[in-house]
């Protein structure tokens, strides 16, 4: 069973057919596209723990993840334990992942370089801190994802408006308020993977985002390799080894989000156990033939897992996500002919004359391009200036 039905699913419905596999697909939107490519729909709230265990039981399945889906992590996780079934994980550690206040307190509690952070559920306490924080902070949902509700707040006057943003889309009503850790370079979002909580695949990449987008906390493109020496990337597969380690963490794809201060300390922003979305498992199957999902599908209903282990870059490699700035009717978009890559692939996920929504999350992406180059400097050349040669249209 799969909790969620977006599109980033289809990979992983692929990669269980070719396995042989039945597969459900969970949620209450019947009209979301993974449903279109899986076995069997179920109309199911995937935030709510004990009506997806009710229709699992049901289903008599044999496995259950939440793959690029957030909301959905929480739920898999109580299912695989009350089940009995292959999981990410204890339970409560899955929890404390996917809580970011939780997940800032363990990482304090046990000496992680860690932004400090202070959870609030309604405006009011938030506002009653707002004269002594140390401002530029970040105010973000305790449990979204794709950067739904994230801004940066430089001020006190600007901190009303940013927590009732944040709010607007939390689910369970609860934000926090945390420092803003200024980065050397680039941050890194990209996946990982552990089998019997040993890491055995670890990668780190460059992410950029777009200035003028609806929310430009919403990641617009990445480049692998990273930015980090080796010495920062070793340090942080160690300290993401100890946090694993730490949270009894099994067989599993994570999505990461790491940066190194401009105090020189590496972070954890985020480790999440769930495949990230952008389709980040697929890119790094083109950048190193790795393939974690063709893996964690076989794992979670308990069959054996094909080896996967460290490989470097095959080359230099770019992913563009496809975003309007601006709301609009979907026209087309145009690649130079200059551009010094090869566009490897380009999926389009609109129609000319279809309704597009500003880039305010990850969920208003419209596409991606997968792009390869034959030198670091070309590719770093044209990700940090897409305009010039992409543009996409809206009337």
């Amino acid at each position: 069973m799969l909790l969620g039905g977006i599109r980033y699913l289809l990979p992983v419905i692929k990669a269980a057919h070719e396995q042989g596999y039945y597969v459900i697909t969970a949620d209450y939107l019947p009209d979301n596209i993974a449903h279109k490519y899986s076995d069997e729909y179920v109309n199911v709230s995937i935030i709510d723990k004990e009506a997806v265990l009710k229709v699992a039981k049901e289903k008599q399945i044999d496995g259950i993840m939440s793959f690029g889906v957030d909301p959905g992590v929480v739920s898999a996780s109580y299912v695989q334990e009350k089940m009995g079934l292959p999981s990410f994980g204890p339970y409560e550690s899955v929890c404390i992942l996917q809580n970011k206040d939780r997940f800032r307190a363990f990482l304090a509690e046990h000496g992680f370089n860690v932004p400090k952070a202070k959870s609030y559920a309604c405006v009011k306490d938030a506002l009653a801190d707002k004269e002594t924080l140390d401002y530029p902070v970040m105010v973000k949902p305790t449990d979204s994802a794709g950067s739904k509700g994230v801004s940066r707040v430089d001020e006190p006057e600007q901190l009303e408006d940013a927590v009732l943003y944040s709010l607007n889309k939390s689910i369970s009503g609860h934000i926090i308020i945390e420092d803003f850790i200024e980065k050397q370079g680039c941050s890194s979002d990209t996946d990982s993977f552990s089998l019997d909580g040993k890491l055995k695949f670890v990668s780190f990449n460059a992410q950029y985002f777009d200035e003028k987008a609806a929310n430009p906390y919403t990641p617009a493109a990445y480049t692998w390799p990273s930015t980090y020496t080796k010495e920062q990337e070793a340090y942080l597969t160690s300290e993401i080894q100890r946090l694993i380690t730490l949270l009894g963490m099994k067989t599993n794809i994570y999505n990461i989000e790491t940066r190194i201060g401009t105090d020189g300390k590496p972070y954890i922003m985020e480790l999440t156990p769930r495949g990230g979305g952008n389709r980040l498992c697929e890119m790094l199957r083109y950048a190193t033939g790795v393939d974690m999902i063709t893996a964690m599908t076989r794992y979670i209903v308990g069959d054996s897992v094909p080896k996967i282990k460290q490989k470097t870059y095959n080359g230099h490699w770019a992913e563009v996500i496809l975003h309007v700035d601006e709301v609009g009717f979907f026209d087309h978009i145009e690649i130079s002919k200059d551009l010094p890559a090869k566009v490897v692939e380009e999926d389009l996920w609109v129609q000319k004359g279809e309704y597009v929504n500003a880039f305010e999350g990850a969920n208003n992406a419209i596409g991606t391009l997968v792009l390869s180059f034959e030198s670091k400097g070309a590719m770093e050349e044209c990700i940090c200036n897409i305009p010039f040669w992409l543009k996409v249209k809206v009337i």
